[in-house]
């Protein structure tokens, strides 16, 4: 069982893991931004690292380099850039998800929580920033919490396939396999292409294999 539940937490780690959030999508939502060729990524890389220490008051280079950083797993680099672009501009509701994400990643939760309830605090609808909020808490064994969050979550955002994913690491988490399963299915049915789709057919196909046995 511990067996399974370790692997099970590798494969959700891969969703989980660093993503970036970068724009605004059409339900308010945050959309995880789209990487380049690796070439021209590196190349973006270096102009803006070099138009930082250049002129490090402008807003837009400091959160495009946060992002690239976050990209990249580079998370001291972010969470120093996106904290400058967050003085700069302390509404922005993008810096404060993303800043989340850059702490969240650096094993600092409770920072991390701090700025997805900033960006919820301007942005209540926002599923992504709720996503991120409840997977944090989950981290810390606030299972009822962020259970609770997630349910809401999805009431009132059906398609917010982030939460799914979660939930069906919270169901795996307390042997509910079926559940786990189910709500996984969910993540593929809505989001065949994203990264939490990857993680889940993967989760999916772990679990029938010890449900079979």
């Amino acid at each position: 069982m511990k067996r399974l539940m370790m692997i099970l937490l590798c494969l959700s780690l891969v969703a989980i893991a660093v993503s970036p959030v970068c724009a605004q999508g059409n339900a308010g939502a945050p959309v995880v931004e789209k990487s380049s060729a690796p070439a021209v990524l590196v190349d973006s890389l270096a102009l803006l690292e070099k138009a930082v220490a250049k002129d490090s008051t402008r807003f837009d280079n400091l959160y495009r380099l946060g992002v690239m950083y976050l990209d990249r797993d580079k998370v001291s680099e972010a969470v120093k850039v996106l904290t400058k672009a967050h003085v700069l501009q302390p509404k922005d509701h993008r810096v404060s998800v993303n800043l989340g994400v850059a702490f969240d990643a650096s094993g600092k939760a409770d920072e991390a929580q701090t700025y997805y309830r900033e960006a919820l605090a301007a942005f209540p609808a926002d599923s992504v920033a709720s996503c991120r909020l409840a997977s944090s808490l989950y981290s810390q064994s606030k299972h009822a919490e962020a259970t609770t969050l997630l349910r809401e979550i999805i009431k009132q955002a059906p398609r917010a396939y982030c939460a799914y994913f979660t939930l069906g690491v919270a169901f795996a988490d307390a042997g509910l396999y079926k559940d786990a399963i189910r709500m996984w299915r969910k993540v593929v049915e809505i989001a065949p292409a994203s990264p939490e789709a990857i993680s889940a057919r993967e989760s999916i196909d772990v679990l029938e294999k010890f449900v079979g046995q």
